[in-house]
């Protein structure tokens, strides 16, 4: 079932993709990349998203699904033979589900940099996550925004949020329906919180170079917490990213989202990123707004680093 709406689904998102300058450029690593799935077309949108944003670039995608008792319903119950638990029954029906996921991308993307690897757990979600990140050397995760329950206007889903908050890897959340084009314009929020380093925004450079982006910096500042050390990031930024351009904002922090939204639509940025870290972007987000009650959509992907502690 789910093999056919996929099959349907990258079609869609392949057709009218122009030759990204991905083509020309490569990293000699093979990359690890993690792909949380609950087979909900939200989810199997970010796996075509990955494929196509990182076609030239070789990678081990590992496909993850997290299986946990409630998901199991009474009907299925009835039909379980009494010889067989139902922890397997759960984890070789969602393995069977990602084998099939795995031969449709191998059909569709032909892609010989790629290979894929199926996860099944039967865990606690974030749990599950930072396990897999741990064993398989994750670089970055890649996921949906929502889940298959997401109401019409959550942002985030409280999978991807918990992913964001708590993870120790780098997040690149796919928003619904959002399909593959060339970045272009990169921009990073920041509130200064700290002074940057390498590592921390090591995979934004990545993306930087692979796209020959513009990247557009942030500086954030509101009422309570002043810029700290912004000359310092400044220097620093310009000199990791080449032609970086510096808006500096003061704004009231229950505004700070709008603006940010703002100037992502006038703007025209493809891909947002920002820091996980005390009093970032992110904090501020979330504490300011009840995540279920957002009337806003970003509609690009958002880029979550994580500070190193």
């Amino acid at each position: 079932m789910y093999s056919l709406c996929f099959t349907d689904l990258c079609h869609s998102i392949c057709i009218n993709i122009g030759v990204s300058l991905l083509d020309k450029l490569n990293f000699e690593t093979v990359k690890n990349i993690l792909l949380p799935t609950d087979f909900s077309k939200n989810s199997m949108n970010a796996i075509c998203y990955a494929i196509e944003f990182l076609k030239n670039q070789e990678c081990n995608f590992h496909i993850l699904n997290v299986q946990k008792a409630s998901s199991f319903i009474t009907d299925d119950m009835m039909v379980v033979n009494s010889s067989t638990t139902i922890y397997k029954t759960l984890i070789d029906a969602a393995k069977k589900s990602i084998d099939n996921i795995i031969t449709t991308l191998n059909d569709e993307f032909k892609n010989s940099n790629h290979k894929f690897h199926p996860i099944v757990d039967y865990d606690n979600f974030i749990d599950s996550i930072n396990q897999a990140c741990k064993k398989y050397s994750i670089d970055l995760i890649i996921m949906g925004t929502k889940g298959a329950s997401g109401l019409g206007k959550v942002l985030f889903g409280s999978n991807t949020v918990r992913v964001m908050q708590r993870c120790n890897v780098p997040v690149l959340a796919i928003p619904d329906g959002c399909k593959f084009k060339k970045i272009v314009n990169l921009a990073f929020a920041t509130t200064n919180s700290k002074q940057f380093n390498q590592e921390e925004l090591e995979v934004l450079n990545e993306i930087q170079i692979l796209n020959k982006a513009s990247v557009q910096i942030l500086h954030l500042a509101d009422q309570n917490h002043l810029v700290y050390d912004a000359h310092d990031n400044v220097d620093f930024l310009s000199n990791n990213f080449l032609n970086a351009k510096h808006e500096f904002i003061d704004t009231p922090s229950d505004d700070m989202y709008h603006v940010v939204h703002d100037y992502i639509e006038k703007n025209n940025i493809n891909m947002l990123a920002i820091m996980n870290k005390r009093h970032s972007f992110l904090e501020r987000l979330f504490k300011t707004h009840t995540v279920e009650r957002f009337a806003f959509k970003i509609d690009i992907p958002l880029l979550v680093m994580q500070i190193n502690i």
